[in-house]
């Protein structure tokens, strides 16, 4: 029979008469045959299967192998022996060669056949090992695949053993890794993802069936990947391995990566570049997840090295992905994380810019519901980048032009992704295993360091700086080349918007704007230095502009003598008013407002009117029962004197003739002190002439008196405003001389805003002189802070002719002995006034904490507020006006309680604690209830914002790249800062390095960043206001 059939299949009859013939050679397998007969059926079906020149011939070799298998079992079992396989997987079959997947597909049919026979079992010890000597050879992916086929069908045949099957897992991992596709043609990808994914499904198995073997052959994996020869690039077929990894395992194996001391940082920088390439792997799930895991892992322990040198040399790479439908999702998802956490620097960012114009109109022109949302998700992340990194133009306008129809998402969205992104914010990943990193709190905004008591000045620089219009104004000014305090608050600001440090030290800048007279490392007045600061930012810039506009075509002359020369026109200038609107300096254009002083002679009616510009009001705070009744009263008035302005204070009695109240303040309660004649002429000592010692005696007792009161009526800011503009009768020894009258007469002195500053500045003159103990106390009482303020403004309709416009920042000293009508010139007749009531909104609150001026801390709240101001909370209805000085005073339902009532439901986590180095979330009602929970916590100075301004900050440039953010930064300022934060990073990563060699399995606990209502802010120090910090680790798998 074998004969006949040999010789049918090699003849050259039609194929339809071969397959009948062949049929009928099938069917009589079921007659007897003898043992020889059958041996050389066996051996022709064989040689057909393993060496047949057609399909046909293979076919037909099955087909009879297969029939005389199953009816002459017993006989195919004598001839399919343990020698006969051997023979086939070491030697092959003729020129067959043993790495031939025919021979396993021989093999495999034959133990279908003997599967119930006892010599199976030892075909199956064979193959055991046979299959682990074969993945250590390192097979090609189709006899791998169809070695793994055979092993998934006989799970019989895979090695036994804890050892061996360990073994076998680590081999095939090997074996992986040294695939290459041998074509490049659709059919021939498609087969070898599928030799692939059949070989990754079979480690499948053996995980699940046997779990020690994951991690042995998962250390495999990273260590093939992470081997530094470059004479072997390992194949990205090892992708197909990580859909297979339980994601249950993601935190404990890259802690266990990320913090073993054996990975060196060259080996793990390798494997996660070669983990990204795995990104071009078709099919495979969660590839992304764990590279944007590891990322994140190496992030939370500040190998900040690792991830720069990954993210420039892979950046471009992953963007190109984005091509490819089939990878598109994990890309993006990799892409948007290591850009969003690459923020110290725009380098990576830049090395993609040139080909997004160009992927976004591939994704237009497809039009399919699936480019447009990734189109949409890539929109998004460009905007971020473009507002994180802007000041470029020339890059960006390409990409704004081709996204100009895409969403664009709101500036606190862009807020929330960025700080939620960032290297240094990536320890919340792996809470409990991994130190804390000491980078940007939650909120996104930088402390500032306390050099040794200067939490009063970081106080006031955190309140301007979160002043929005003044900070943008600033940010945008080109000062390249100049060496001025702007220049370094510049540098200032643009450093707490953009560094990547929790706190900054603000050394250079303390060093430049600390008043001559304010003793180092000693406590100061805030509102002192802050008028300073804006004093002497006001003088330099008109300074500049009076020597830009005054220069002559003379010779250059040396650095010393132009020197002198700007000393000298400094001093020039400095007495020089300021003409014309659009030569104000932008103090004037931020802080300045103006006051008329009017005086009206009650013999003759005659008046006198004064105008006088100032930067901030220093709100006095009045007796108890001028709440009630506020005329007459005791009152501080503000008038110009040598550039400066001048507080007058007066004292009125009672019907009763009592004295009231005597306020003598010298800057805020303070004693200046002035160095090299800063300042001339200006007494800071009470005047005794004109003031009792028992009058002096009063100003405590009345402080008390008002501390009594608060529970029954807490005075508002609107209260001490009013107090501040109501008219006020100059009688007795304050009496008013009239020119017209030729003599010392009664008079009535009102006081008007008849120009409004974009940004209200109000001082609470909380410390009062105690003549006793020669010390300036502090006045407790509480003050309910207006979230909405409306301020009455009186505008000329007529211009009038200035009697002086000298500026005037808002030193106030007692000049009682001074006849207030030698300083007051008659100035005609009234003009005609338009009052209005301007809109405020609170902005920035700074708080003193102590008893005196000489000791305490100050910290500040504060919250973005723009010329619009935050949506929905600008209405009239809960809006609380400033009455005009002749109309009476606000009913006696307090204003906290108002705004609590109807503005609670403000926007999430808006306002900000800034405690020198802390910076933490709070809520207006904390801000409200801070001097009844904390009593030596008192609001100090005020800034309010003006709304529906026209003359503020036009944030809509040219090019509108940074419509909802901040200026453009200059170069040399954004290489400043990219150079430091790289620096930051360097100092971190050594930082954890050191810890983790020094306190590898010690623990303690930390305070994390958050809410922070429930404690007080604490003492001024060199660590004041700053956050608790530490780590705490378990025990670790080691790959």
């Amino acid at each position: 029979m074998d004969k006949i059939l040999e010789g049918l299949v090699s003849s050259s009859h039609p194929l339809p008469l071969k397959r009948v013939i062949v049929r009928r050679v099938v069917e009589s397998a079921e007659t007897p045959l003898s043992q020889a007969q059958c041996r050389a059926m066996f051996a022709l079906s064989t040689r057909l299967v393993l060496q047949g020149p057609d399909p046909f011939q293979r076919q037909v070799g099955r087909q009879v192998l297969e029939a005389y298998g199953r009816y002459h079992r017993d006989e195919f079992e004598a001839f399919f022996n343990r020698g006969l396989v051997l023979g086939l997987l070491q030697r092959g079959y003729g020129e067959l060669s043993s790495r031939d997947p025919a021979i396993l597909d021989y093999i495999q049919a034959g133990l279908r056949l003997i599967m119930s026979c006892p010599s199976v079992l030892e075909l199956f010890e064979l193959l055991q090992v046979e299959a682990l000597r074969l993945v250590c050879e390192r097979p090609a992916p189709p006899l791998c695949a169809r070695l793994c086929q055979l092993l998934g069908d006989f799970p019989q045949c895979l090695p036994r053993g804890r050892k061996l099957s360990l073994a076998f897992c680590q081999q095939l991992v090997r074996s992986i890794a040294h695939f290459q596709s041998q074509g490049s043609r659709e059919a021939e990808l498609r087969l070898y993802v599928s030799q692939v994914t059949q070989v990754s499904g079979l480690l499948r198995s053996v995980w699940k069936a046997e779990p020690d073997t994951l991690l042995p052959s998962l250390q495999e994996l990273f260590a093939v990947i992470s081997a530094a020869d470059t004479s072997f690039e390992p194949s990205v077929a090892l992708a197909s391995l990580v859909q297979h990894i339980p994601l249950q395992m993601i935190t404990v194996l890259i802690r266990s990566l990320t913090t073993d001391p054996n990975v060196k940082d060259a080996s793990m920088t390798q494997a996660l570049c070669r983990m990204i390439d795995w990104l071009s792997w078709p099919l495979a799930q969660h590839v992304e997840t764990w590279v944007i895991a590891l990322l994140k892992g190496l992030a939370a322990v500040q190998k900040f090295t690792i991830l720069i040198d990954v993210t420039l040399l892979k950046i471009e790479l992953v963007f190109n992905r984005l091509w490819f439908p089939l990878v598109r999702p994990g890309a993006l998802a990799v892409l948007s994380h290591m850009l969003l956490s690459f923020q110290h620097s725009p380098e990576a960012f830049h090395l993609i810019v040139p080909h997004v114009v160009s992927l976004v109109q591939s994704f237009k022109r497809d039009g399919l519901p699936s480019s447009t949302a990734f189109l949409m998700q890539l929109t998004e992340l460009i905007h971020c980048m473009m507002y994180h990194y802007s000041g470029f133009p020339e890059l960006y306008e390409p990409i704004l032009e081709a996204i100009k129809d895409m969403p664009k998402p709101s500036e606190e969205k862009i807020k929330l992704i960025l700080s939620q992104s960032a290297w240094t914010s990536q320890s919340s990943s792996l809470p409990s295993c991994l130190s804390r990193l000491s980078g940007k709190s939650e909120t996104g905004k930088t402390g500032l360091i306390n050099l040794g008591n200067t939490c009063y000045m970081n106080s006031v620089i955190q309140a301007l700086f979160m002043a929005t219009d003044f900070r943008r104004r600033v940010l945008s000014l080109n000062l390249n080349g100049c060496n001025s305090l702007m220049r370094k608050l510049q540098h200032l600001f643009a450093f707490l918007a953009h560094t990547q440090r929790e706190a900054y030290a603000p050394r250079i800048f303390f060093e430049a704007s600390r008043p001559p007279w304010f003793t180092p490392r000693s406590q100061q007045d805030c509102s002192e230095y802050l008028r300073f600061l804006l004093d002497r930012l006001h003088e330099e810039e008109r300074t500049l502009k009076a020597l830009s506009s005054t220069k002559t075509s003379e010779g250059t002359t040396n650095e010393e003598s132009q020197t002198q020369e700007t000393v000298h026109k400094a001093q020039v200038f400095a007495e020089a008013p300021c003409t014309g609107s659009e030569e104000r300096t932008l103090i004037e254009k931020m802080f300045g407002g103006k006051l008329k002083t009017t005086i009206c002679c009650l013999n003759c009616k005659s008046t006198s009117q004064k105008e006088e510009a100032f930067t901030d009001l220093s709100l006095a705070f009045c007796p108890p029962t001028s709440l009630e009744n506020i005329d007459p009263k005791c009152v501080e008035r503000s008038e110009v004197k040598d550039d400066y302005m001048v507080q007058t204070n007066t004292t009125a009695t009672s019907p009763t003739g009592e004295t009231l109240l005597n306020n003598l303040e010298a800057n805020g309660g303070h004693d200046t002190v002035m160095d090299e004649g800063t300042i001339k002429d200006l007494s800071t000592e009470p005047n005794s002439e004109n003031t009792t010692n028992s009058e002096l005696n009063k100003v405590q007792d009345n402080g008390d008196m008002s501390q009594r009161l608060v529970g029954k009526n807490t005075p508002s800011v609107t209260d001490l405003l009013n107090y501040f503009l109501a008219p006020e009768i100059l009688s007795g020894d304050n009496k008013y001389y009239c020119e017209k009258c030729a003599s010392l007469q009664n008079a009535e002195k009102t006081m008007q805003i008849i120009e409004e500053p974009e940004y209200l500045i109000l001082t609470l003159l909380r410390f009062s002189y105690d003549p006793k103990c020669h010390i300036r106390r502090k006045i407790l009482d509480n003050v309910s802070l207006p979230l909405v303020l409306e301020l009455p403004v009186k505008r000329a309709t007529s211009p009038l002719a200035v009697v002086s416009s000298s500026w005037s920042v808002g030193v106030e000293i007692s000049d009682i002995g001074e006849n207030l009508a030698k300083k007051l010139k008659p100035s005609g007749a009234d003009e005609v006034t338009c009052p209005q009531l301007v809109p405020y909104m609170l902005s920035s609150v700074v708080v003193h904490s102590g008893v005196s001026s000489e000791s305490g801390h100050y910290y500040s709240y504060a919250r973005n507020v723009t010329g619009s101001g935050p949506s929905g909370l600008c209405h009239q209805s809960t809006a609380l006006s400033l009455v005009s000085p002749q109309a009476k005073l606000l009913t006696e339902e307090s204003p906290c309680t108002v705004l609590e009532n109807e503005l609670d439901p403000e926007m999430p986590r808006e306002w900000f604690l800034f405690n020198d180095s802390r910076v933490t979330f709070t809520s207006f009602q904390s801000v409200q209830k801070i001097t009844s929970r904390f009593p030596k916590d008192t609001a100090y100075v005020l800034f309010y914002k003006k709304q529906n301004s026209t003359s503020g900050f036009n944030t809509n440039s040219a090019n509108g790249l940074w419509v909802n953010g901040d200026p453009p930064l200059q170069k040399d300022l954004m290489d400043a800062i990219t150079k430091d934060n790289k620096l930051y990073l360097q100092e971190q990563e050594l930082s954890a390095r050191t810890q983790a060699l020094q306190a590898a399995s010690a623990s303690c606990s930390f305070r994390p960043n958050g809410f922070d209502d429930n404690d007080p802010p604490g003492s001024c120090g060199p660590t004041g206001g700053g956050g608790g910090g530490g780590f705490s680790t378990v025990g670790r798998l080691v790959f």
